[in-house]
């Protein structure tokens, strides 16, 4: 039996928070529920006491008291409106970082159950129950058995019917929940797709419109949409259906509760008051049922986001790490055992190094060698199978994500940058990052000049994904954002792609002054232009060192390899025909 994985600490809170929160509510609900009997009590004593009498004070008292009850209960019933709100509110504030936490620890956590990259949307659908009507309809159904026996201690009759239909409502809402329960897992897969669908699209809109085509993906979005939209359908004409059926039952029941109220008026075993009395308490003692039911979509989803909430933070007990002193000395590789996120097999396959601090170090190897994968298990983008990559002997996992991270600064080969200015982006977002560092990380990566060049300066808006840029302009920034705060493990990959002359000269003078502080930069190579502002070379042949060693001693094996294929490929090919010297020249 597998063991289940205990529940993350914030969860446990938020858990916490709303039972204290639910107290309040269910005493305001009582409270509500309780004054609610004056109307049908205010009729009772109108047919009873006041026609009987034909006493006007006894009306006006009546009346007055009334009025002060209802206005009573307006106050009630609107802080319990506030508490469900605030509740529903509370709760999101609560989960809302954790959520978005999850979500950017999904590629490196791997699947562990639930819906990492639906973890927001799972809290907003469980805030927008508890602020909603179901809620409150919730609390209102433990007191359907109190208005029964209210009617049932005015005749055994009324009772009856009350029960026979309450039972049917029941029934009714327990068919309408497995109904949509099942079209909301439908709609909540196909949306997942939809969603994924239109962002994987927008983001690469440019492309799509290049090579035209938009046409065949909108066939495809369209189609998933369908799906999205007949679910949903499906569930919504369920609870329509349910709610007009309960509706119209719960107003037939009152008919008929009034009815046999009448008849027993007559033969004397009832008073006149209760006729009336009787249908008020009976229609108000099933109404929660009604509300219920019309908020069952809302309900289902709440209930589905919770479970998956549940699964997606599981196992997470918060980070309970010490802090460790910097780096400075070393990076060593043990065994490296490692694949990209949801893949089958392994990539890197026992990898191992070390570097010191100072050093350069490029990793080169053909296309699928396993390069950049490498390069996101050392940034900790990724997270290793087995083995483990320390920094001063100790494993970068022992480190606490934000002591760790300022520590490394990572240029992935898909540059990104976010919605912003140049002056965030580079300070990755830090709030407290001071100008002068911003400018010196501009300097480091030789983009200062550049970005001086720019008519808003350093407070340039860079768009979404960097769209107001060139590829080589968001290259060169996102290096100075790799060297903001003078990291002490600096990995770059392919940093060179989209880079002129004068971008790499300022590479290379980027990655000479990171070496010359002591810091040690891994260079994925593609361009042998980069070789030469590095120290050492790791060949990486199908997820495996092929080779690992000075640059110098590493290239000569290397192309001593290569002249040696290159000549057997030509004695197995045999004699051909002489080539001119002229073309051999």
């Amino acid at each position: 039996m597998k063991t289940p994985l205990p529940a993350h600490p914030h969860l446990v809170g938020a858990r916490r928070a709303l039972r204290r929160n639910l107290i309040a509510t269910a005493v305001f609900s009582g409270m509500v529920n309780v004054l609610m009997l004056t109307g049908p009590i205010f009729m009772l004593q109108i047919y009873d006491r006041v026609m009987s009498s034909q006493s006007v004070n006894t009306l006006v008292a009546l009346s007055t008291l009334v009025a002060a009850l209802y206005l009573f209960m307006a106050l009630i019933d609107g802080a319990r409106t506030r508490v469900l709100v605030a509740m529903g509110h509370r709760f999101e504030q609560r989960l809302t970082r954790t959520a978005f936490d999850a979500t950017l620890a999904e590629p490196s956590r791997g699947p562990v159950g639930g819906n990492p990259a639906a973890a927001i949307q799972d809290v907003e659908k469980i805030r927008n129950f508890l602020s909603g009507q179901g809620a409150g309809a919730l609390f209102d159904l433990p007191w359907i058995p109190v208005y029964l026996g209210l009617v049932f201690a005015m005749h055994h009759w009324l009772g009856m019917v009350g029960v026979l239909g309450a039972a049917a409502l029941i029934v009714i809402a327990v068919v309408t929940d497995a109904k949509v329960r099942a079209a909301a897992r439908v709609q909540s897969e196909h949306a997942g797709k939809r969603h994924r669908l239109a962002e994987a699209s927008r983001r690469n809109a440019d492309m799509i419109r290049a090579m035209g085509m938009q046409p065949n993906l909108g066939t495809a979005w369209q189609d998933v949409n369908d799906l999205h939209l007949g679910a949903s359908a499906s569930a919504a004409n369920t609870v329509g259906v349910s709610g007009s059926v309960t509706k119209v039952f719960r107003l037939a029941l009152q008919s008929a509760v009034l009815a046999i109220a009448a008849y027993l008026a007559i033969h004397g075993q009832i008073s006149a008051g209760s006729i009336v009395a009787a249908s008020v308490i009976m229609s108000r003692g099933l109404q929660p049922i009604e509300t219920l039911i019309g908020s069952w979509r809302s309900l289902v989803a709440a209930r589905q986001a919770w479970a998956q909430l549940k699964l997606t933070l599981a196992g997470d007990q918060g980070d309970n790490r010490i802090s460790l002193p910097k780096a400075t000395t070393s990076l060593s590789v043990r065994d490296l055992v490692a694949a990209p996120p949801m893949a089958t097999s392994a990539v890197l396959k026992g990898v191992g190094f070390d570097v010191a601090a100072g050093e350069a170090l490029a990793v080169i190897g053909a296309t699928g060698g396993g390069k950049s994968t490498l390069a996101r298990v050392l940034a900790g983008a990724w997270s290793a199978a087995k083995g483990s990559v320390s920094l001063d002997c100790v494993p970068t996992v022992q480190y606490r994500p934000e002591e760790l991270g300022p520590q490394i600064g990572f240029l992935p080969q898909d540059v990104e940058l976010f919605e912003g200015t140049i002056a965030q982006n580079i300070a990755r977002f830090d709030p407290d990052a001071e100008d002068t560092d911003i400018i010196a990380a501009a300097q480091a990566a030789g983009v200062h000049e550049l970005i001086a060049g720019f008519a808003d300066g350093y407070a340039t808006q860079v768009g979404e994904r960097g769209a107001a840029l060139s590829g080589g302009q968001r290259q060169r920034i996102a290096l100075a954002r790799a060297l903001y705060g003078n990291p002490f493990l600096i990995v770059l990959d392919e940093p060179n792609s989209n880079l002129d002359a004068e971008g790499e000269a300022a590479l290379h003078r980027a990655i000479a002054a990171a070496r010359a502080r002591g810091a040690i930069v891994i260079v994925i190579a593609h361009r042998a232009s980069v070789l030469g502002s590095v120290d050492k070379v790791l060949l990486l042949e199908d997820g495996r060192v092929g080779d690992f060693g000075p640059a110098s001693e590493v290239l000569e094996r290397l192309r001593q390899r290569n002249q040696a294929a290159v000549q057997a490929a030509q004695a197995a090919a045999g004699p051909g025909p002489a080539v001119p010297a002229a073309a051999a020249g």
